[in-house]
């Protein structure tokens, strides 16, 4: 993945930010040291932003790994919010599960393991402030079907690497991946029910705020 905004203003916003935890650092080292996608602390304190704006309580995440964003959502959300985790991997949750109880978050979490749209078509219409898409890009359409009715009216659907390291700007044949965030992306900014922002900061972040 190469960040839109480049690698030296990508250095210059994470000089800015205040010095994460030993959690939040460790990881960070984990995921750099394993090749772990995680959204970066960058992108993270914009999210953790948006839900504290958004007086967001309840959070559903779509493609969770070990759990960085989870760790942000949860600390956004408070003692009385409910972020749900999804992961198809134990190992994963396992290992964020960790990470949580480190954190003193683990009580507002709720660890699913198994396919995260799955879990997501169980849930009840309305059920959530945000909805954070995160999961392989080729469902991003999925996504959007299930998501549109599921998040609030007012309510948030984020989903990172909507700009797919440029890919979706360029003229080029495009591969099965870049074709599935494309029609992501027409689908937000065609709906009626939403208004959607693309952020160009890291790989590309569409906010999407129901009507």
């Amino acid at each position: 993945m190469n960040p839109i905004t480049g690698e030296a203003v990508e250095k210059y916003l994470d000089s800015l930010l205040p010095a994460r935890d030993e959690v939040l650092r460790e990881m960070e080292l984990q995921a750099k040291q394993r090749d772990i996608p995680i959204i970066g602390p960058v992108v993270a304190s914009f999210l953790y932003q948006l839900a504290q704006i958004a007086r967001a309580q309840t959070v559903f995440e779509l493609g969770s790994a070990i759990g960085y964003s989870t760790l942000w959502w949860a600390r956004a959300v408070g003692p009385a919010g409910k972020v749900i985790y999804t992961d198809s991997s134990k190992k994963n949750a396992d290992e964020a599960r960790r990470y949580f109880e480190r954190a003193g978050v683990a009580a507002r979490i709720d660890i699913r393991i198994g396919d995260a749209l799955e879990i997501l078509s169980e849930e009840k219409p309305a059920s959530y402030d945000i909805i954070f898409n995160d999961v392989d890009k080729e469902d991003y359409p999925r996504v959007f079907s299930l998501a549109a009715d599921r998040v609030r009216k007012g309510g948030l659907l984020i989903s990172d690497n909507v700009l797919w390291s440029g890919k979706v700007a360029s003229s080029d044949h495009h591969d099965d991946t870049t074709r599935a965030i494309l029609e992501f992306n027409r689908l937000l900014y065609a709906s009626p029910g939403f208004f959607t922002t693309i952020i160009p900061m890291r790989d590309g972040i569409a906010i999407a705020q129901r009507k």
